[in-house]
C-alpha cells in the first residue's frame, strides 16, 4: 500500500492523474473521466468541506463501522465495479481540468498535514481511524480509480 502522506508517493498519484486527458475513457464501470475525479474528491470532501455532505445518522454509523468499515480501511484492493454509497455516485458531467486540479490540491494538502494529523481523526462514516487506515481508504481509493481509467 503506498504512503499518501510520503511526498515522493504522493506526487506518484499527481503524476498518474496528471497522465488522465478528457477523452480518457475507463476500462470498467459507467463513470467519465471527470465523473471519476469528482467521486474521488468525494473522500477528501468528507475530511476538508464536510458541510457538502449529509453525515450519516447514529443507526448509520454503527452499520458503516460494523460491516463496511474495514472494505473500506483495510489493506485488500476493491474488486471492479464494486458497490458504492450514494454520496459517491455522480450523476451529472463535471469539468475535468477542474475536478483534476481540486483532486491535485487534496492528495497535496493530505500529504502536507501528515500522517500525525491523520492520527485519531474522525472519520465521517467510522469515528475515529488511526492514521495507517486513512492511508489505506486514500491510497487503495485513488489505485482503483486511476487502474480504472488505465494510469
Amino acid at each position: 500500500m503506498e504512503d499518501v502522506f510520503n511526498a515522493r508517493e504522493a506526487q506518484n498519484y499527481i503524476d498518474r492523474i496528471n497522465r488522465l486527458t478528457p477523452e480518457t475513457s475507463g476500462k470498467w464501470g459507467k463513470m467519465s473521466v471527470g465523473q471519476m475525479l469528482a467521486h474521488c474528491n468525494v473522500t477528501y470532501e468528507m475530511v476538508y468541506e464536510p458541510q457538502k455532505h449529509k453525515a450519516p445518522g447514529a443507526i448509520a454509523k454503527f452499520i458503516l463501522k460494523a460491516f463496511v468499515k474495514s472494505k473500506v480501511v483495510g489493506e485488500k484492493s476493491y474488486p471492479k465495479n464494486s458497490p458504492t454509497a450514494p454520496q459517491f455516485i455522480i450523476h451529472d458531467s463535471k469539468d475535468f481540468e477542474s475536478e483534476k486540479n481540486r483532486l491535485i490540491g487534496f492528495i497535496q494538502k493530505t500529504q502536507q498535514l501528515g500522517r500525525e494529523a491523520f492520527e485519531g481523526k474522525e472519520s465521517f462514516s467510522f469515528r475515529k481511524l488511526k492514521a495507517q487506515e486513512w492511508n489505506n481508504m486514500f491510497a487503495k481509493h485513488l489505485n482503483h480509480h486511476l487502474e480504472q481509467f488505465g494510469v
